[in-house]
């Protein structure tokens, strides 16, 4: 990993050196603006509006608007003359229980390694007292030109950071919430905790984004000249019965519980490749895999007739659970 900031952890007289780097990456696919008459290119040239010439990037520098028009210029070392004590250092505040820390605050996330051996131990010893303490702590740090808020936690054997929002760039969720005159029933309830138990629980490891791999799906299909997949039509604006909807849910997610899928590969323009979840982005492709690939036989079929009734009925329970897995995903194959 890069490092995007060099600086120092201050916990009360101890320093301890690190260097800053992004805890997360973002896979969106990215798209250019483009003259659809010929598919070129759309750039934007940066002007001066007074000398009505384009500049390049050595001549454009930091300036703030006044109120009455009037622009100030700033300069790098203008900010970095700025009497701020966390310019270079992540000053810790406080320790707190981390349920203390509104998630809301929550912004960027980043991971703290040490900078050059002799910090290894003051790093070591911040991070088992928050490890042993289960406190987080909360530090000001300055990083692109303003000064920022964190939250510092154990995030297996490295220490992570939270870039927090202060407090008053929470909005007040004034005229959000519901009318106050909506009830809800016990019955409904009910229900609703019922499908909450029935959905159980998630490992969010195999959760992923479905919008990207249709989008990565489409590309491929334009690009291969192939039919592009089509979307399900909505069922419109129907107006469900509570009730109804969530017993209907229940029973869905009853007899979807357990369901899984195969995976596979997805080409896109360029060489990169993408692995499907068993999820049903890429149709077609999934189709065509289907059609070359025979079902498997079951564990029934493959038993010699010659076996007596006795093992029969014997293989029959002991295979009762494959057979019935190994239809299943035949049966996703041939859809």
């Amino acid at each position: 990993m890069r490092s995007i900031w060099n600086g120092a952890i201050s916990f009360g007289l101890v320093s301890i050196p690190v260097k800053l780097m992004n805890a997360t990456e973002s896979h969106s696919i990215s798209f250019r603006q483009i003259h659809l008459e010929d598919v070129g290119r759309i750039r934007y040239r940066k002007f001066c509006e007074l000398e009505d010439r384009e500049v390049d990037s050595s001549e454009i520098g930091k300036g703030y608007e006044d109120a009455d028009g009037t622009v100030i210029p700033i300069t790098d070392e203008d900010l970095a003359k700025l009497p701020l004590p966390t310019s270079r250092t992540i000053e810790i505040l406080a320790f707190l229980p981390e349920d203390r820390i509104d998630p809301l605050q929550l912004d960027t996330a980043y991971y703290l390694s040490v900078n050059g051996a002799p910090a290894a131990k003051p790093y070591a010893l911040l991070r088992e007292a928050l490890r042993r303490s289960g406190k987080v702590a909360v530090a000001k740090y300055a990083l692109r030109g303003r000064e920022r808020l964190g939250m510092l936690r154990v995030v297996g054997d490295v220490i992570g950071m939270h870039a927090l929002l202060w407090p008053d760039e929470i909005r007040e969720a004034d005229g959000v919430a519901p009318d106050a005159s909506v009830t809800v029933r016990d019955k409904e309830l009910d229900l609703a905790d019922a499908l909450m138990d029935t959905l159980g629980d998630v490992d969010l490891d195999d959760l992923h984004d479905e919008y990207r791999e249709a989008l990565e799906e489409l590309i491929a299909a334009k690009a291969e000249g192939r039919e592009l997949p089509q979307a399900p039509e909505p069922e419109g604006g129907k107006v469900l019965d509570l009730m109804a909807a969530l017993e209907k849910s229940v029973r869905a997610a009853k007899e979807s519980r357990g369901a899984g899928g195969g995976a596979e590969v997805t080409r896109l323009p360029g060489g990169k490749a993408r692995k499907e979840s068993g999820g049903g982005t890429a149709a077609a492709a999934k189709k065509t895999a289907a059609a070359k690939t025979p079902a498997k036989k079951t564990a029934a079929e493959k038993t010699p007739a010659t076996k007596t009734p006795a093992k029969k009925t014997a293989a029959k329970k002991a295979g009762t659970g494959k057979t019935a897995a190994k239809k299943t995903a035949a049966r996703k194959r041939t859809a």
